[in-house]
């Protein structure tokens, strides 16, 4: 990693320890101590890395052919929080990890529902940075194996792996990278509930810190929309003390039979009306 911030590639030194784990990671930042410190890491693993003092244009990250991006925000002044829901909207393959100085709680959730895949406070350790960036990727991998699968169809709920969305009779829920994988990983459960820490394991890609509230916002965000949607549904059930449940029940109550089976069929999707998120169904 270049320490003067001038994007060249940098060489490996010595013998990769894991070659077979070697990734592509650009990091935006200008904390030369930060860069110099995790450069020698990122050399000894044998990661192809670049180092950027300042934004780049997507057309050149596109051109880098990365796994992962390591992003301060601070980089990036009054643009940040558009460069990055750009980012996160025009390279969904993307790994996205925002690393940066002290912030909120809200700065994060923000973030997060941008389309980044993890949130980490300065300052940090390199080796809890690069677990992080090393979830994301394998995250990032796994869908990536299941993007040609049909589309899935849920009750009037259609979902869309090749374009990371799901649809209500053609109109687009205009998801969030982290709201389409949490409905995907949800549906494809058939009705199963899903532990918490299972769901934030799966979708998060690392294990859930005690009291981190991540999951139950995602899906009180991913309720709103299904419920502005198609408000005659009701599809994500909470089961106190335990986690979640994706089914297709009809608001009032009347026989959902026929809407509850899934299919891998193309069909005119429509999604759910949300439940109150702290009432058991």
């Amino acid at each position: 990693m270049a320490p003067d911030g001038s994007g060249a590639q940098a060489g490996s030194t010595g013998a990769p320890q894991r070659p077979q784990n070697r990734l592509r990671l650009a990091v935006i930042d200008r904390d030369p101590g930060f860069m110099q410190v995790l450069a020698n890491r990122l050399e000894a693993l044998g990661w192809d890395h670049r180092a950027l003092s300042s934004p780049v244009t997507l057309d050149s990250l596109v051109a880098m052919r990365l796994n992962a991006l390591v992003i301060d925000l601070t980089v990036l002044g009054p643009q940040a929080w558009g460069y990055l829901e750009r980012l996160c909207s025009m390279l969904p393959g993307l790994g996205v990890v925002v690393c940066t100085g002290q912030s909120t709680v809200a700065q994060r959730v923000r973030g997060l529902r941008l389309g980044a895949d993890d949130w980490m406070t300065k300052p940090c350790h390199p080796e809890e940075l690069i677990a992080r960036v090393e979830a994301v990727v394998r995250r990032r991998r796994r869908a990536e194996t299941r993007v040609d699968a049909a589309p899935l169809v849920v009750g009037e709920v259609e979902i869309r792996p090749d374009q990371y969305q799901a649809f209500v009779g053609g109109t687009s829920l205009d998801l969030t990278r982290r709201e389409f994988e949490l409905i995907r990983l949800l549906a494809e459960a058939a009705g199963q509930v899903l532990q918490r820490e299972e769901i934030y394991q799966r979708v998060w890609g690392y294990a859930m810190a005690h009291g981190d509230r991540s999951v139950d916002v995602f899906v009180r965000k991913l309720r709103q929309k299904l419920e502005r949607s198609s408000p005659g549904w009701r599809y994500i059930h909470t089961h106190f003390g335990i986690g979640y449940r994706f089914a297709p029940e009809a608001a009032d109550g009347s026989d959902a039979t026929d809407a509850v089976a899934a299919t891998a069929v193309p069909a005119a999707g429509a999604e759910t009306g949300a439940s109150d998120p702290e009432l058991v169904s």
